[in-house]
């Protein structure tokens, strides 16, 4: 009876109990990732580190995102939410407490870049709770589960600070921080005892193959072949930035034996892609258990432009406002906030839009918005009242973030023993498209920089014109060999 409770968000029983543990789950990975930059002044002169170090630590801080998530997503297909959210986060306060007692530079180093892997809990939540809502509340409880959970960096950005200055002392980040680790352990537990993968007497399906997605026709196969290279390419650009002049932590021969074991990866990911669908390639797939893998590859475009372009214009808002209207790095860090701080109700309004009016269309008017929003900030000059500069910060990031709450309305309607494969898949794009954005941005002027956002989102518009609207029911296979039928649209 837990999911056909009222969708209350003040109630705490059934899937909005879910809803709550999971947002909250995945708010507190958010805050472990990203408690360092709010205290990063105070590690630097602590650690006597160099301003390109300090860059170092935030490149390494996502660099293991993009793999990281299409492993947790595949984990937790397999081995279900409610383990795989509670390793995930007891694990990762390990680095966590690591970093905010490191002494040196390389213990710092490697913390932050383990750290990378607790920015892939937000993929197990997608699946939790596509578990436990309705196709028509599903946009909805993905928006505030995504939305309200990614506030986290947010909450970082406005407490440890204030944490770290109660502590006192030059240690007081290293406790401030620790903080955070300790929540993430606490929290783990919690998890564990308070959460079932579904709702009493449902099924929990799980994929086949643990170590490669599913596809279910030739042609898909080949696509998703050609998917997975820019997932590689964006770890060779960050290797790149790695090893560049600027920041110089990697040797020139150890960039090379990297981009070589790169390339292996890949061609072992093909293998395995291989030996989980050779199948289709000589019997084809029934038509009632087979999926458009198009779908999740227009998904992932559309996740590039969206989550990547609000990755990268967090990281770089403060200074673009700082420079452009002469701001202290105070006011220009809370005026630049706003952007961030639209999540709690743009992301969950995506959500809802697309359950009230379709997934397609509101993709479509969302992703639009999303390229006039990046061009009306292109245009941002020091002439423009800073209310007015705001403002348009403001009616971008709706767009932005609304667009990600839709996208990830369609995600878990694809085919549901998959679903944290293709929302990891989907969140790595994410990240992919952070590290492309960030690179061109060390390249070219900030109005630069707005316009091929907004080229980018464009090319996602004309891709999203081949997503088919999700409809009907998907099957599953339950273990006695029975289908169930899984309402979608």
């Amino acid at each position: 009876m837990s999911n056909y409770i009222k969708f209350n968000l003040f109630s705490f029983r059934g899937k909005m109990k879910i809803l709550h543990i999971s947002w909250l789950a995945f708010f507190i990975t958010f805050m472990v990732w990203f408690n360092f930059a709010p205290l990063l002044q105070a590690v630097k002169t602590s650690l006597g580190l160099t301003t390109e170090q300090i860059k170092t630590l935030l490149i390494l801080n996502v660099a293991l995102t993009i793999p990281a998530r299409v492993v947790v997503g595949m984990l937790t297909d397999r081995y279900g939410p409610r383990i795989v959210y509670s390793l995930l986060l007891a694990l990762c306060a390990i680095p966590c407490f690591v970093f905010a007692f490191s002494t040196t530079f390389m213990q710092a180093a490697m913390a932050r870049f383990a750290l990378g892997f607790i920015g892939a809990g937000f993929v197990i939540g997608i699946r939790l709770v596509s578990e436990w809502f309705p196709h028509h509340e599903l946009g909805t409880a993905e928006g505030i589960y995504g939305g309200w959970g990614n506030f986290g960096s947010a909450a970082a950005a406005f407490t440890l600070p204030s944490l770290a200055l109660w502590f006192g002392g030059d240690d007081g980040w290293r406790y401030a921080m620790a903080v955070t680790g300790g929540l993430s352990v606490i929290f783990a537990v919690i998890f564990y005892f308070t959460v079932t993968d579904t709702p009493k007497g449902a099924t929990y399906y799980k994929s086949k193959h643990i170590g490669a997605m599913e596809v279910t026709s030739r042609s898909d196969l080949l696509l998703l072949i050609i998917m997975k290279i820019p997932m590689y390419a964006a770890m060779a650009l960050l290797v790149w930035k790695l090893s560049s002049p600027a920041i110089d932590m990697l040797e020139v021969e150890i960039s090379y034996a990297i981009y070589i074991g790169l390339v292996g990866l890949y061609f072992i990911d093909i293998k395995q892609l291989w030996l989980a669908n050779r199948k289709i390639l000589t019997e084809p797939v029934p038509a009632i258990h087979r999926y458009s893998f198009r779908q999740v590859a227009v998904l992932n475009v559309l996740y590039f432009t969206t989550f990547g372009s609000e990755l990268a214009v967090v990281s770089m808002l403060p200074l673009f406002f700082a420079e452009i209207f002469t701001l202290t790095p105070v006011m220009a860090g809370v005026v630049a906030s706003s952007y961030a701080f639209m999540n709690l109700i743009s992301r969950p309004g995506g959500g809802w839009l697309s359950d009230r009016f379709g997934r397609k269309a509101t993709l479509l008017i969302l992703t639009a918005g999303l390229a006039m929003g990046y061009l009306l900030m292109a245009n941002i000059t020091v002439g423009w009242p800073l209310w007015s500069a705001v403002l348009a910060a403001m009616i971008c990031s709706f767009f932005v973030q609304s667009g990600e709450g839709a996208v990830f309305a369609v995600v878990p309607l694809i085919k549901r023993r998959m679903t944290g494969q293709i929302a990891g898949m989907t969140g790595a794009y994410g990240n992919v498209g952070a590290v492309c954005y960030l690179t061109i941005l060390s390249m070219v002027e900030y109005s630069t920089f707005f316009i091929i956002i907004a080229l980018t989102a464009v090319i996602g518009f004309v891709t999203l014109l081949a997503l088919k609207e999700p409809s009907g029911k998907m099957a599953e296979i339950n273990d006695d060999g029975s289908v169930t039928l899984i309402d979608v649209g």
